[in-house]
């Protein structure tokens, strides 16, 4: 197994986190952790996990954790340097990575590239990601090798925070059509067509869709187990809501699977597959 071109310390790790790990140790990878789990963790400290390490993971689930992590005592920002490079996976608006980056690189002189994610925990365990990036061109350049083990399709959309901004292009995508497919199953129900033939009767047709391979048979078969997508689904909807609120570009579909969203969180669905809003037409 060829060397790898540098070491990595990872932060926050989570769902998408502990699979991707995995498959980086397993392909070579020099990877310290620092889990914001406590007991899953396998350093004490986010310093104590990037201290040594060129390239530092970010994967936290919410802009004050990324905060706390890079800021706070015994943080990442303690233990870089300019010749570090961070990689945020996380998904938090716009500008406060930015805000985060320029803060980092006045301390340290270390550069932040934005990258999230898309595709869930299987796509990271076997490399199949979906990343967004945004950043210096340079510095893609040199994660390269990070990302063709990790991903499938890694896009330099722009400088800082363009990765971000593909992210809620992503988010409203899936977000609306989740909605939109709960709409449809119930429409089958009530049409009396067998909404499990549906998805093959419309394969290859404009309404085939990667989201309806995987979503429309946990819809139709109630398979709502304890995942808690429908949280993330929900707090990266509100996420995209402020988005393009702060640009006021109208987006009422965005509106109507917000709405949708909120309402299955406030029947205690937070934790349940995102596929539950379905259950809102029951």
């Amino acid at each position: 197994m060829a060397a790898k071109p540098f070491s990595l310390g990872y932060v926050g790790i989570g769902l998408m986190g502990g699979p991707m790990t995995e498959r980086l140790r397993s392909l070579g990878w020099s990877v310290r952790t620092y889990d914001i789990v406590p007991e899953r963790s396998g350093t004490r400290s986010a310093a104590e996990a990037v201290r040594g390490a060129d390239v530092v993971l970010l994967n936290l689930p919410t802009n004050a954790a990324v905060k706390a992590a890079v800021f706070g005592p015994d943080g990442v920002a303690s233990a870089v340097h300019a010749r570090h490079l961070v990689v945020d996976f996380s998904t938090i608006p716009v500008s406060e990575c930015k805000a985060h980056a320029a803060h980092l690189r006045e301390q340290t002189g270390c550069r932040w590239v934005d990258a999230p994610v898309s595709g869930g925990p299987p796509a990271s365990a076997n490399g199949t990601l979906t990343v967004m990036a945004g950043g210096e061109e340079a510095d893609l350049e040199r994660l390269a090798p990070l990302m063709r083990d990790i991903s499938q399709r890694c896009t330099r959309m722009g400088p800082l925070g363009a990765g971000l901004a593909a992210k809620m292009i992503n988010q409203l995508i899936v977000g609306v059509g989740h909605a939109m497919l709960a709409e449809a199953v119930a429409l089958c129900g009530s049409a009396g067509i067998d909404a499990a033939r549906t998805p093959d009767c419309l394969a290859g047709g404009y309404a085939d869709s990667n989201v309806m391979k995987a979503y429309w048979p946990r819809m139709v078969q109630e398979d709502f187990a304890p995942r808690g997508y429908l949280r993330q689904l929900l707090k990266d909807l509100e996420m995209v809501n402020d988005w393009a609120g702060g640009m006021k570009t109208p987006a009422p579909m965005l509106g109507q699977a917000l709405s949708l969203y909120r309402l299955a969180a406030s029947h205690g669905w937070s934790e349940l597959d995102s596929s539950a809003v379905v259950k809102l037409y029951k």
